[in-house]
């Protein structure tokens, strides 16, 4: 058995990356104090990286011997990658969160022996609401409460950015002076369709175009839509955390008393949720399913602590 990782392609070799800015991380220190030096480098070779780029049709596998590979022996396909910044370039979160759903769809589905795809939403799909919210499925073209417009075009909303870049190309625009409107246009479409973000809205476009893409499909539809995902709770060791994404950076500078305060409700919740119980929900859900007869369509999944309840006052000193 074998886990093939997919990775941003970079002027260095994959597996040279891979081993050098992966298995270096301090995440994988329990497999390296629980086995022996043999026995640890079994275990990780079992994962094979693969440079590619979901933004891009066959994830921009370029070797055809490599994309013939997965297609012969993939059976479970995980789809985490993302975009997480809030106020990331409009084109940027529309190539990863929404078009790459897509190209996972699809390159997914040539897998000869595939049993199931599970693809990481967002909780925040739904945008903001009051009170409680079903559980249900996002469908095309669906826009949220207080939007300015009736239906969401996803085709639109590329042909929007195409424009707008073709447009500051012919004024010899800076990257710097792209990178601001394209963040602008980003907040002004998600606010224009009912969502408060660039990332909140392009997450909803791609479980779009995922359900949309799977119907009529013999395999198995997972998707889990974490809250706020911080550092790990209790696996490999607790409170490992890499690189700073949402709320991150606040706890980082909070915590080291460069922040003394920070505007939000006191009685808001707080619902963050660590990792590994992400994690660990990921892998319960393949497990439970695996069994279940092709004919099931689709589960939805809602990682969250909100029931503890968590809130700004409590997280306060």
């Amino acid at each position: 058995m074998s886990i093939f990782r997919l990775q941003r392609p970079e002027s260095c070799n994959c597996l040279k990356k891979f081993n050098s800015k992966v298995l270096s991380l301090e995440l994988f220190r329990v497999v390296k104090e629980e086995f022996d030096s043999n026995g640890a480098r079994r275990l990780l070779e079992k994962v094979v990286p693969i440079s590619g780029d979901v933004s891009l049709e066959n994830l921009g596998i370029i070797e055809s011997r490599v994309r013939e590979e997965l297609w012969r022996n993939v059976n479970i396909f995980v789809h985490s990658a993302a975009t997480t910044k809030f106020d990331e370039r409009y084109d940027v979160a529309l190539g990863i969160n929404a078009m790459g759903s897509m190209h996972v769809q699809h390159f997914a589905r040539k897998c000869s022996k595939l049993e199931m795809l599970l693809h990481v939403s967002t909780a925040y799909i739904h945008g903001m609401r009051d009170g409680l919210i079903p559980e249900q499925p996002i469908h095309m073209g669906e826009t949220l409460p207080g939007a300015k417009i009736s239906y969401l075009d996803i085709n639109m909303e590329k042909k929007i950015v195409e424009e707008k870049l073709r447009e500051l190309q012919a004024l010899n625009a800076t990257q710097k002076e792209i990178t601001t409107v394209m963040k602008d246009l980003g907040i002004q479409r998600a606010k224009l369709h009912g969502w408060p973000n660039t990332y909140a809205f392009t997450k909803a476009m791609g479980e779009m175009m995922i359900l949309e893409e799977m119907k009529g499909k013999d395999y198995k539809l997972i998707i889990v839509r974490p809250t706020i995902i911080t550092s790990t709770y209790r696996e490999p060791f607790p409170g490992w955390i890499e690189g700073l994404r949402t709320l991150d950076a606040l706890f980082a500078v909070y915590g080291k008393g460069k922040l003394t305060f920070f505007l939000a409700d006191p009685q808001s919740i707080l619902d963050l949720i660590p990792g590994d119980m992400v994690v660990n929900a990921m892998v319960a859900a393949i497990a439970k399913h695996s069994k279940d007869e092709p004919s099931l369509d689709f589960v939805i999944y809602h990682g969250s602590l909100s029931r503890l309840g968590l809130n700004y006052n409590y997280s306060a000193p």
